[in-house]
């Protein structure tokens, strides 16, 4: 802070220290002005030591009021308007007003912003409701006929149509999550059953072989969500498994007693230097740009579910081929914790 007030001020130096050079010119040049050295000595030290004091008093004064800021900023508050220090002088009060007036501005363009979001997402979540309703009665249609070949390859695209829909749904409810969060005991096979019975077509028409092996855990967490996380990992999977080859999912529990369901798939991996980028949004890497279909959004959600929901997503390569992608579900005891909690 010192330091940029003497920056700032160095006119001030420059003037100061200009004066007092022609000042001892004057008396060293004028031949009727008789001083000894002493006296120009005690000048010159009565100068300098009045400025000094005059620049220390200054510079407490005039930075009292920004170094209060300065501390505000490392540790800004929501509601830091209202802990604004007071202001000293002129220029103090004018700077107050306008952080003021600047904060009052992005208030009335945040509540601007977060009005006209909501009324997008309530209009998407709307026309998805209204699209469902067509999906499902098409989907009545195509189980009407299962013998028939191209009505499963038509299930199959159904499925994608189907898959894309509902996850634009949870994108319009992923604001909201807090307040659409239940906690239960859930069997994690269960929640993976359900999903590969989602993506049956899909696998049919590829081939694939899934399977669920380990043990059968249960984790405290909320269904839907966890199902949407899960979802995003096995549609990826999917996405990148050749033909005729196999998918594993593996649930059990960890050292540490942690519950992990595994996604074991056969598809080209992921390069090492990917790894920590495949959950960034719109990250697609070099498998999703041979693939052309990816939009980098699926993983990047699925991360952000479960950084809200208490699991940790961690993805590796396979011993032989493939990728591993695993979910850690958080300790039980936490929750429980929350619970006891909230009960007192």
């Amino acid at each position: 802070m010192f330091i940029r007030y003497v920056d700032a001020r160095k006119s001030w130096i420059l003037l100061s220290a200009g004066l007092l050079g022609l000042a001892n010119a004057l008396i060293l040049l004028d031949q009727g002005i008789q001083v000894t050295s002493t006296s120009l000595l005690y000048f010159n030290a009565s100068f300098i030591l009045s400025f000094l004091l005059f620049f220390i008093w200054r510079f407490k004064r005039e930075t009292k009021y920004a170094a209060a800021l300065a501390a505000l900023q490392e540790d800004m508050a929501l509601d830091w308007i209202e802990t604004l220090p007071e202001p000293g002088d002129g220029l103090d009060q004018m700077t107050n007003d306008i952080l003021r007036e600047a904060s009052l501005q992005f208030k009335r363009k945040l509540s601007d912003y977060k009005e006209t979001q909501l009324i997008e997402n309530e209009f998407t979540a709307s026309w998805i409701h209204e699209v469902k309703t067509p999906l499902t009665t098409m989907k009545l249609i195509l189980d009407a006929l299962p013998s028939d070949p191209e009505i499963r390859k038509i299930d199959a695209e159904w499925l994608r149509v189907y898959l894309l829909v509902d996850r634009q749904l949870y994108m319009t409810r992923l604001p909201a999550i807090e307040s659409d969060y239940v906690l239960e005991l859930t069997s994690i096979q269960r929640l993976a059953a359900e999903e590969v019975r989602e993506l049956a077509p899909w696998c049919m028409e590829k081939n694939l072989a899934v399977s669920i092996e380990g043990t059968d855990v249960k984790a405290i967490t909320d269904r839907k969500w966890c199902r949407f996380i899960l979802r995003q990992l096995l549609t990826n999977a999917v996405k990148y498994n050749p033909a005729n080859t196999a998918l594993r999912i593996v649930t059990d529990v960890t050292v540490t007693g942690q519950v992990f369901l595994d996604v074991i798939d056969e598809g080209p991996g992921i390069q090492p230097h990917e790894l920590p980028r495949i959950f960034d949004k719109g990250f697609t890497g070099e498998n999703g740009r041979i693939q052309n279909t990816a939009t980098g959004l699926g993983l990047y959600l699925a991360k952000t579910v479960a950084d809200k929901i208490g699991i940790t997503l961690k993805a590796q390569p396979g011993q032989t081929k493939g990728t591993v992608t695993r979910m850690i579900f958080v300790d039980p005891n936490a929750f429980e914790a929350v619970r006891r909690g909230a009960g007192e």
